[in-house]
């Protein structure tokens, strides 16, 4: 089944703004999508109580640099597929349809337009809030939506201090996630794959058999 357009995700979105909801907005490359990233959304759902994850693939990250990141579409199938079953978690093609660099200001803003009804709130790891001052119009992001930031290994917990210090009384706008983080990276699964090792219970299984069928991350 191909991934729902952002057209078909809007719509959905438009059935369920009968009743007000806090959805969380996740977006990333997804290159691949794997199961720290499911563990993320479910745990700050559960955290904050959101009625649901909008996973939303970048169609450009400006983020990556010089790497070659794989193609737009077999990103937004493979997160299809990866989310697929958890009735919380729906795919947001948004980014896709714009073009240019994926910035996440851009796509709240987009967002809060087309759920007016809705509270958003941004899901992260602990290491896309040390890079945050990379990112377009930080300050502009947390004036829109709530940050729920969850822990990521190898990166320091966020100090509350520094980060009352950079953002004032909006900091309190910021909630760090206490709870297990999954040693589990997209860089290290490519290279598994590039490496011919397995990737077994690092993807789900359909996203597994999907860079298997497809040969995809292999050198060459």
């Amino acid at each position: 089944m191909a991934p729902r357009s952002g057209t078909e995700t809007r719509a959905a979105g438009a059935r369920r703004s009968e009743r007000a909801g806090r959805i969380g907005v996740f977006g990333g490359t997804f290159d691949p999508p794997h199961v720290g990233h499911l563990w993320l959304a479910a745990m700050a759902a559960d955290a904050v109580g959101l009625d649901r994850v909008l996973f939303m693939p970048a169609a450009q990250p400006p983020h990556k640099g010089e790497r070659l990141v794989t193609r737009a579409a077999d990103r937004l199938l493979m997160t299809r597929l990866a989310i697929d079953g958890d009735p919380a978690f729906e795919l947001s093609g948004l980014e896709m349809e714009r073009p240019g660099p994926s910035y996440t200001i851009d796509s709240i803003v987009d967002l809060k337009r087309l759920h007016p009804d809705d509270e958003l709130l941004l899901v992260m790891a602990a290491d896309s809030l040390e890079q945050i001052d990379t990112w377009r119009e930080p300050d502009r992001l947390l004036d829109e939506v709530r940050w729920i930031v969850g822990p990521r290994p190898g990166t320091k917990p966020p100090d509350p201090a520094r980060l009352a210090e950079r953002f004032g009384e909006r900091a309190s706008r910021i909630e760090l996630l206490n709870g297990p983080a999954l040693d589990v990276s997209a860089s290290e699964i490519r290279r598994r794959v590039a490496a011919g090792e397995t990737i077994r219970y690092l993807v789900p299984r359909d996203v597994e058999e999907m860079i298997i069928e497809r040969g995809m991350y292999r050198r060459g």
